[in-house]
C-alpha cells in the first residue's frame, strides 16, 4: 500500500497531533515526537524504542534483547520447530480513537516488509487526528461451525431437522459443560435434498476461537447422533458452511469473529493539506473504483484492508490465514453537505482474540501491550483497533488514487530497493 504522495507534507508527530495516552485514563507521562517514519538510521531506531519505552512499553523482545523463549513452550504451536521468521517491526501512530471498547490515543506496531506501508498509515493517522479522530463500535462477536449430517432420502432429512430445534436448550448445556468460555448463542438448518447443514454460532470471550468452537461442535454432533430419531448415513463436523477462512457474503448477515466499524468526517482542508486533492476528487476516485470491484466480483468492497490486518495480525499474534476472511469488508467514501468526506469501513469478520493461540508470544505480548489489550476483556477493543487502522489505510489508498500519486509513491519504493546493499 505505497500510498501516500511523492512529496507529501511529512510529519511523524507534529506538536497538535503528538497527545498519546496509555489509555483515556492514564496519567502516564506522554513522549516526546518521535523520529519520522521514513527514517530508517539507527539512531531513528534507537530513539524510537526510548521514547516508547519512556510512555510505559516493553519493548525488550521486539528489539531483540530478551531472554529466546523456551522450545518447549511452543509445543501445541508448532511441529519441526527450527526457529522464528523475522519480519521488520515498524510502529505508526498515535491515531485517536473514540470507540465503545478502544477510546484514547494508540501507538500502533505493524509487522511488513513492504515499504511505505507503515509511512502510509502514518500519513493518514496525521490527517485523522487534524479531523477528530476515528470513531469505532464492536457491534457482535460470534463464531460458527456448521456440521453437516447425510440421510437415507429427503423424508429422513425432513424429519431430523423438524427435530432439531427442540434440542436447543439441552444443546446448551453441553456446550457450557464443556468450556469455561464458549457458550451457544444461535443454530439454523437448512435441507438440501437428503443433507441437513446445521449452522451453530458460539460465543467465545476473549479469544479467537476457531479450535474452541470445533471442539464444542464434536461435542453437539455426538449428543446429537446419541438421540436423533433418524441415524445418519455420515456427517462431518464442518461443512465448509461457516465460512472459517474463505471469503464469502454471509458474514454480513450477522458477524463471524468480531464485527467492527470505523468512521470519520475527514476536513476538505486535511484532504488538501496531506493529498493535494480536493473532496470530489476522493468521492470520484471511489466511485471509480467500485464500478471497478464489481466487475471482478469482489465480496465486500474495499481498497487494501489486508494490508492493516495482515501487519496487525503478524505483529499481535493472530492466525494469519484468517485474512482470507476478515477482507470481507465494507468501505463508503461520501461527501458530506458541509463540504467534508465521509470515510467508514466496516470488517464483519474479525477473527481475532487477546487470551490463546499465538498471543502468548513474547513479541505479540508486547505488541498486545502498546495497544494495552493483553488478555481478558481486550479483545473487542483490538478489533476496533483493527478497524481504525484498516480505515486509515481506506483513506491512504483513496487519496494516493485521487492525488494521481499512488505510482509515484510505487515508484520510489521501487528506487530504494533497487540501491539497498548486500550485506
Amino acid at each position: 500500500m505505497k500510498t501516500f504522495p511523492a512529496d507529501p507534507c511529512v510529519e511523524s508527530l507534529n506538536p497538535a497531533d503528538a497527545a498519546f495516552a496509555v489509555s483515556s485514563e492514564s496519567s502516564a507521562a506522554r513522549p516526546r515526537r518521535l523520529p519520522g517514519a521514513g527514517d530508517c538510521s539507527e539512531d531513528a531506531k534507537h530513539l524510537r524504542r526510548q521514547r516508547l519505552r519512556e510512555a510505559g512499553y516493553t519493548l525488550d523482545q521486539i528489539a531483540g534483547e530478551g531472554a529466546e523463549i523456551p522450545a518447549s513452550r511452543l509445543s501445541g504451536s508448532i511441529e519441526g520447530y527450527i526457529g522464528f521468521a523475522r519480519i521488520p517491526l515498524g510502529v505508526a501512530g498515535p491515531l485517536r480513537i473514540q470507540g465503545r471498547c478502544a477510546d484514547g490515543e494508540f501507538f500502533v506496531p505493524l509487522a511488513t516488509s513492504e515499504g511505505t506501508l507503515v509511512a502510509s498509515f502514518q500519513h493518514a493517522f496525521n490527517a485523522m487526528n487534524r479531523s477528530g479522530g476515528a470513531r469505532t463500535l464492536c457491534s457482535d462477536a460470534r463464531v460458527g461451525r456448521a456440521p453437516c449430517f447425510e440421510f437415507a432420502d429427503l423424508s429422513q432429512a425432513a424429519c431430523f431437522a423438524a427435530w432439531l430445534p427442540a434440542q436447543r436448550a439441552e444443546l446448551e448445556l453441553v456446550v457450557a459443560s464443556g468450556s469455561r468460555y464458549c457458550r451457544l448463542v444461535d443454530m439454523r438448518c437448512s435441507v438440501v435434498g437428503n443433507i441437513v447443514y446445521v449452522a451453530f454460532e458460539f460465543a467465545t470471550g476473549d479469544a479467537a476461537g476457531q479450535n474452541m468452537v470445533t471442539s464444542a461442535a464434536q461435542a453437539l454432533c455426538a449428543r446429537l447422533l446419541e438421540n436423533t430419531p433418524v441415524q445418519p448415513r455420515s456427517w462431518l463436523v464442518e461443512s465448509v458452511l461457516s465460512g472459517d477462512k474463505r471469503s464469502s457474503p454471509i458474514a454480513f448477515r450477522s458477524a463471524r469473529g468480531r464485527n467492527a466499524s470505523a468512521e470519520i468526517v475527514l476536513q476538505s482542508r486535511q484532504v488538501r493539506r496531506y493529498w493535494r486533492a480536493e473532496v470530489p476528487d476522493m468521492v470520484r476516485a471511489w466511485q471509480q473504483a467500485t464500478a471497478g470491484a464489481i466487475q471482478t466480483g469482489a465480496v465486500g468492497l474495499q481498497g487494501n484492508v489486508a494490508n492493516a490486518v495482515a501487519a496487525l495480525f503478524i505483529a499481535c499474534g493472530q492466525d494469519v490465514a484468517c485474512i482470507a476472511e476478515a477482507c470481507t469488508a465494507l468501505t463508503r467514501v461520501e461527501a458530506t453537505r458541509d463540504g467534508d468526506v465521509y470515510f467508514s469501513v466496516t470488517l464483519p469478520n474479525l477473527i481475532v482474540g487477546t487470551v490463546g493461540g499465538g498471543t502468548f508470544l513474547p513479541t505479540a505480548q508486547e505488541c498486545l501491550g502498546m495497544l494495552d489489550c493483553v488478555g481478558a476483556d481486550k479483545a473487542g477493543k483490538l478489533a476496533e483497533i483493527i478497524a481504525a487502522v484498516a480505515l486509515a489505510g481506506e483513506i491512504a489508498i483513496v487519496g494516493a488514487m485521487a492525488s494521481g500519486s499512488f505510482a509515484a509513491a510505487h515508484a520510489a519504493a521501487s528506487d530504494k530497493a533497487r540501491v539497498r546493499p548486500v550485506a
